[in-house]
Order: C-alpha cells, then structure tokens, then sequence
C-alpha cells in the first residue's frame, strides 16, 4: 500500500492510497518535515483507525466516506439506481500522482459506478479536492448528495464560521465543537449573505495569530453545505459539497457528474489560514495584477435619476480628485426609472438617453478615466418586455410563480433561447461602448427554481452552471474586462464565481462602523484588493449613521478603493479633503494590495486594528479604530505584528491625528523601535472618539 506524502509551505498531507479502497487522509496540518518510506509507513501505522464498538474491523473514513465500512457518520455519496445499489463499494481503484496532485480512479463493479477523486495541495499550503462520479450501468442514477470529508485531530474544541443578512455579511460566530454534526446548508441558490464562508475546528485558544485552525470552504456559487462531525468515537471531520435539490442530478447510462472544489485551510491562526486562500488567489494568470484602479461607482450619488448633465459634472469632479474608473449603475436600460420594471430589457433608454450613452462615456474617456456599467443579467422583472414576450423564460416549477422579491424573478438561463438572448444583448453593448468593467448584480434568493425547459424540474444546479458558462463567454470575448460579483452586496462570495470575477462587492452597507466588522472578516477569504470598498456620504444610506470623511476614508482605504458619493454636492475644500486621501491610496496601494494581511489579537477593549505587512517586511500599514466609548482611559497600547522582530522601523501616522488628549509620541513622527518591541509592547492607541480611527505607517530603518 502507497504512503503518499505531499508538503507545502508548512502543511503536510499524508494520503493513504490501498489499491481496494478509496483514498484516505492520515495526516492534514503541520508539516512533518522529510519523512522516508519507513517513518512515513510507521506514522500511517499509528495514525490509521482502530477497532471501536460499531464494527470488528478498523473503521476507514476516506475523502467520500462509505457506509459499507461501518462508518455511522454522514456518508459522501448518496444515491441510488431505482432504489438499488444506495450503499456503493469501491474496491477497485487506481492512482497517479502528478507533482503535489493525486488522483485516483475508483469503480464498484457491482453497483456499475466510477468515481474520480482529486487531491492537490498548492504552493501556498492550501488544499483544494473534487469528485467526479459516473454512472456505468443500464439504468438510471439518482445522485442525491456527493460530499468530501477532511479529517482533523482530536485537538480542536471550537467550531467557527459566519453568519449575516443583508447589508450586514460575515459576522464571526463562535460555538464548543461537541459531539454531533454542526450542518451549515445553503438554499438560496447563491452563495448568500448568511453564508458559513469558511468553516474551522480550531483549538481554545484560537485567534488571529495563535492557536491552531483547519478550514472548509465549498467553492461553489449555488445550493452547497458544510458540516463538522465528531462522532463517539471521537473521529472528527470536516465536510462539504453541492446541495442538491430533489431530482436535481439523475444520471442516465454514461453521464457524469463534476462536484465543486472543496477548499481546505490549516494554520497556525486564522491569519495563517487566510494567508493560504489569499495567495492561492494572487497565483491565479487572470488575477488583476496591475494597479487597481479608484472607481466611482453613481448609484450613491444618483440612483435612478439619470441626468446627462448632472453625471457628466459627477464625471467631471470624478476625474479632478483623482478617479480612474467611473462606473454607471442601474437605471440606464429600457423602462427602468424604479426598481420595478425593465430588468431583462438590456437596450439603453431613449428617453432618459436619446443619443445613447456614447456622450458619457466619450466624455469619460476624453478625462482619463475608464467606463463601466451595471447589469443584472440573472433576474427579469414581470413588468418588462422580455417577460411580456416570454414568460416560460421564468424560473418557476408546478402551476405557480415564486414569491416577488425586490419586484423581480430570476431568468431561467438553462433555457437556450434565454441565454443567447442575454448573451448576444450584452456582447452587444460591450462591445458598442468598449467596457472596461461590468458591475455584475445578483438581488434575489431562488426559491421554486425550477426549469419549464425541463419540465418545471429543480434547475439550481444547472442555472449555477450556466451563469458560470456565460461569464466564461464573455470573458473569452473580451479577455480585458473586469467584471464584479455583487450579489445584493455581498451575497455571493465563494472561490467558484472568483474564478470568473475580479473583484466582489462586499456589501451594499458602506457605513464605516459596519465596514470595519465586515472587511476584516470577508478578509478571511479574500485578499484586499478583490474586495470593493468604497467611501459613502457622510450620512449612510443604509443606516442613516453620520460620520467624519477621515474615518470613512481610512476604513475604505484597505481594498479595491472607490467612492460613491454625489461629488457635485461638495464644496471646493471637502473635494481637496476627498482627492488626498485618493492620493494617499494610490501612494500605498502596491502594498495594501500584494501584502500580508494581519489582524490584531487583544487589542484595548473598543479598540479594533489590522493592517498589511509587505512580503519582505519592509514596510506595514496599520490601522487602529476606535469603535466605541472604552470603560477605562487612556485607551492602553496595540501590538503590530507580522514585522522582522530584528529590523528597526520608523513609526508615523500617515495623515493628521485629531487627538482628544495628549498625543503618543510616536505621532510626532520622530519616533523609532525594533519590530520585536512593535509587536511585543505596541504603541500607544491615540485619545480617539468613536468612530475615528489612525492609520500607521511602519518603514524598515536598518536592519
């Protein structure tokens, strides 16, 4: 039997690889160093199952876990041929190892079943697997789930993840890792803003730069659960897959089925854990690699009061402070003066623009800037043209249309004739206008999604699909465009849609107070620069909270920076005030955007801080945010770590200090320690009010 040992950038994998049974990880954490054939057959030895009460024979709990072995937890896969063969064994299977990926190529003869696992462990340490499962006899196959399961050690106590809702995504939430199974299932046909995103075993004391974590995360953008399971054996294992909807995925004789990537994050912190999903996405061809550009996205500004003149003078007051992106959101299309109508008719309105938007975007382009425009190709609304012409387009299934949301149903995109209509309608304008960008929307849940193409069947899974083919589409035509995943804000950001995206909104709610919670965790994820931050009014449109620019600045300033803002309603000084802190941005945005990300453990109670670290440790940006009134005064120090403890660094703030006492003295400016003093000791949190923060600049002295 094959020992296979795969190392990375501090992880060790151990695969157990028997030529009659699938593959089964041993070993998923800490590297374990160079290990030879017989330390390495020694270590399977001691780490493989033994006899427990259920069964007289070692229990075996391979990446799709099978009930036939006696294992009492949730199998991987579940199906049947008309009620026969719901238990498979895979006792015939073969491997090839290809650099850091393995793959194994499983058969039960009996049930007349292949199934195709696929193991890789990246160079940032990050391990990502997938199943394919096909059905080789004469009759039909069912599939009603195909999950994969990582096992982790008994050390874990906790379990963590995220929650949320609408323009308050990814809020952490923390629970005792207990026997039983912690089931996380995803029905909204889209990621959603509630959504587990990743999903640790972590020890008691995990935190940002501590403890220990292993992390899920199911890269797929429909219907997809994760789970935790300790059984009484006390085995544990994490676990996810595609959700499939009743009937959803039935395999006629020769037809395959391609589950999601199932991503797995193991680190000492979550910042190590996070540093995997990040640099795996900055080693992508496609991934942006030139400066991100500052955007100006209107919808803020305008909504859907669509003047030429008004948005040529927000055009023009764009480009004065420093924009190099301006991007038109809704309201530009056919019938569309409110939210109730003309979704699905992508033709520009020639009412609102008689002469097309070729006067805007000219006039953007003449000011340096580069054009983009929103869409919501997914949805339709009844009050439309299109639903007019073709109203079986709707997704809907028995007799019935689904419940209205936001006055829109979702267009059925595993119908042929839909998706070439709104291929063709946006190549078409495209290509007419030459777009740099395509904010690309998402406002619904899908609920009775089904397909009349076929029959009123569940379509989740085939309308994901489809989404991901016409992203593909597009991108191939136009390999230059970038294109944003906004999906209600924040409702759709999963490792599938960022395989065809640039960039995600991280939600429609751009208060700085709610901004600060939602960027560090959506940071858990995504590196900076593939998230959309932007610098919203002084009062909040989503919360009606009022806050000073500086402090809506600063906590914008970490990602994919932008403003949406009506700029024609500043005075000259608040646009100077706004394009220095743009200049500030464009100044520190190589670093923001290829840099470590670190988040502060045990900051001052109120006190929240992060920051970016350059590879080399050169250089750091941090931020320290007050975020409420603290109980006890002076606010007491902050550690800033992810410096080389033996480099001495210069300290100062990178703008003014408004400073409701006596002041540090590191923001004289004139001030300068070791890294290891920086992250031992700290400095000292200014006098700040709620909701102020200061950024920190950190530059490398001598070594």
């Amino acid at each position: 039997m094959e020992i296979l040992h795969l190392r990375a950038a501090g992880v060790s994998v151990v695969i157990e690889c028997p030529p009659d049974a699938l593959p089964a990880i041993l070993h998923w954490g800490p590297d374990l160093g160079p290990l030879d054939d017989e330390a390495l057959a020694h270590l399977a030895a001691d780490l493989r199952p033994r006899l427990d009460v259920s069964v007289d024979v070692p229990v075996r709990t391979p990446l799709v876990p099978e009930a036939r072995t006696g294992w009492m937890g949730l199998p991987g896969l579940s199906g049947h041929h008309l009620g026969q063969n719901w238990s498979p064994a895979f006792t015939r299977v073969a491997y090839r190892r290809t650099g850091q990926t393995l793959t194994a190529t499983a058969g039960d003869e009996h049930a007349r079943l292949g199934l195709t696992i696929t193991v890789e462990l990246g160079d940032s340490g990050l391990l990502r697997a997938r199943a394919d499962l096909r059905n080789e006899a004469g009759s039909p196959y069912t599939l009603d789930a195909l999950n994969l399961a990582f096992p982790v050690p008994g050390t874990p106590t906790d379990l963590f993840d995220q929650a949320g809702r609408w323009a308050k995504e990814r809020i952490p939430q923390r629970r005792p890792l207990t026997t039983g199974i912690h089931l996380r299932e995803n029905r909204r046909g889209r990621t959603g803003p509630d959504a587990a995103t990743v999903l640790f075993a972590g020890t008691s004391d995990l935190g940002f730069g501590r403890g220990e974590a292993w992390g899920l995360h199911v890269g797929f953008s429909g219907n997809h659960r994760h789970y935790a399971e300790r059984t009484s054996s006390g085995r544990t294992m994490l676990g996810g897959g595609e959700l499939l909807l009743p009937g959803e995925i039935i395999l006629a004789p020769g037809e395959s089925y391609r589950g999601p990537w199932i991503y797995a994050a193991y680190g000492r912190g979550l910042d190590a854990a996070a540093h995997r999903f990040h640099e795996h996405l900055r080693a992508r061809p496609a991934h942006p690699s030139g400066p991100r550009p500052v955007m100006l996205n209107t919808w803020e500004a305008v909504y859907f009061d669509h003047d030429l003149d008004r948005l040529l003078e927000l055009a023009d007051r764009a480009a004065r402070i420093g924009v190099e992106r301006f991007v038109l959101d809704d309201g530009w299309f056919h019938g569309r003066r409110d939210a109730r109508a003309g979704l699905g008719d992508w033709t520009v309105d020639a009412t609102v623009w008689p002469d097309g938007l070729a006067p805007l975007v000219k006039r953007v382009r003449e000011l340096g800037m580069q054009f983009g425009l929103w869409f919501e190709p997914e949805m339709i609304n009844p009050d439309s043209d299109l639903a007019r012409a073709h109203p079986g387009w709707i997704m809907q299934t028995g007799d019935r249309l689904p419940p209205l949301a936001r006055d829109q149903q979702v267009l059925d995109l595993t119908n042929p004739e839909a998706f070439t209509y709104v291929r063709t309608r946006l190549l078409a304008l495209i290509s007419e206008y030459d777009l740099d960008f395509i904010k690309w929307d998402h406002n619904r849940d899908l609920v009775d999604a089904g397909s009349t193409a076929k029959g009123g069947r569940a379509a989740v899974h085939a309308q994901t699909h489809a989404v991901y083919r016409l992203l593909d589409e597009i991108r191939a035509e136009h390999p230059r465009l970038e294109i944003e995943s906004c999906s209600g804000g924040g409702g759709r950001v999963d490792l599938g849609i960022l395989e065809r995206t640039d960039r995600v909104w991280a939600s429609d709610c751009i208060d700085p107070a709610e901004r600060q919670q939602i960027m560090r965790w959506t940071g858990q994820l995504l590196p900076p620069e593939l998230i959309g931050s932007h610098i919203g009014a002084g009062r909040s449109h989503t919360t009606g909270r009022r806050h000073d620019l500086a402090f809506r600045a600063a906590t914008a300033f970490f990602g994919h920076y932008g403003i949406e803002w009506d700029l024609t309603t500043l005075t000259g000084g608040e646009l100077d005030e706004l394009a220095s802190w743009v200049a500030l941005h464009k100044r520190h945005r190589h670093l923001l955007h290829t840099g470590v990300v670190v988040r502060v453990d045990d900051a001052p109670e109120c006190v929240q801080a992060h920051g970016v670290v350059a590879a080399d440790a050169s250089e750091a940006v941090y931020e320290i945010a007050m975020l409420d009134r603290p109980p006890t005064w002076p606010p007491g120090h902050v550690r800033l770590p992810g410096l080389d403890p033996a480099t001495v660094y210069s300290v100062r703030p990178l703008m003014p200090v408004t400073s409701h006492g006596t002041a540090p003295a590191w923001t004289t400016g004139d001030f300068a320690l070791p890294g290891a003093a920086l992250a031992g000791s700290g400095i000292a949190v200014p006098p700040l009010f709620p909701d102020e923060s200061v950024l920190v600049h950190v530059v490398a002295r001598s070594r």
